[in-house]
């Protein structure tokens, strides 16, 4: 809890400092998954620690409802300040939240769930699995979630301090790389769609497509 509380503090002086941290333009995940939930027929999203929002803001702008979660005000309040200068304040809501604590949605009510680069960061193993756990509760019988994380064949892997139980410190910030066990451990009692490496800003990451089974005939 010590450390969780130490990162919530850094992110939200990272995001107070700077404005445009990670930019505008949405993340090669956010333009991929769009045409995967368009495809499904999905038409509303949680996204889960969405920053100051340019993937919660592309996914509105191509007809999705999106519920965008972070634990940083400081980001979320871009997030709203964006979402009504683009007129998109009616396809956007943003709520405070820790993706440590239960989800807010209902059982089975939400279509899909998107988390870019979120799962790495500072979260034990047990966390982990809660969290996962809670997507599966919230998401709708067949209801997608794709995730992004970094993988241990990132160059950064083995070239940062290990700080225990598999997490790292990357300039100043926890996180976890991701091997293919700990991709498929998260996927137990879920229907694993694909888990794909890309590149993206030099970075080396998993996409990886789940979701939750329907109920038995």
């Amino acid at each position: 809890m010590e450390l969780a509380r130490a990162q919530q503090e850094r992110w939200q002086r990272a995001y107070e400092q700077n404005p445009g941290l990670n930019g505008t333009d949405p993340s090669a995940a956010a333009r991929w998954t769009v045409r995967l939930f368009g495809a499904a027929g999905i038409d509303d999203v949680l996204e889960l620690g969405a920053g100051q929002g340019r993937d919660a803001l592309y996914l509105a702008r191509q007809g999705f409802s999106v519920h965008a979660t972070d634990f940083s005000e400081a980001a979320l309040s871009r997030l709203r300040l964006a979402a009504q200068r683009d007129g998109l304040d009616d396809r956007v809501t943003a709520a405070l939240h820790d993706v440590r604590d239960p989800l807010p949605p209902a059982d089975s009510t939400v279509g899909a769930v998107y988390a870019n680069v979120v799962l790495n960061m500072a979260f034990s193993r047990a966390e982990l699995r809660s969290l996962v756990t809670e997507i599966r509760r919230v998401l709708r019988p067949g209801g997608l979630f794709v995730y992004t994380v970094w993988s241990t064949d990132d160059s950064r892997y083995g070239n940062c301090s290990e700080i225990g139980d598999g997490l790292y410190a990357n300039d100043g910030f926890a996180c976890r790389f991701f091997d293919l066990d700990l991709v498929t451990d998260l996927a137990d009692r879920w229907e694993l769609g694909g888990a794909d490496l890309y590149t993206e800003d030099d970075r080396v990451l998993w996409r990886v497509t789940q979701a939750k089974p329907a109920p038995a005939s």
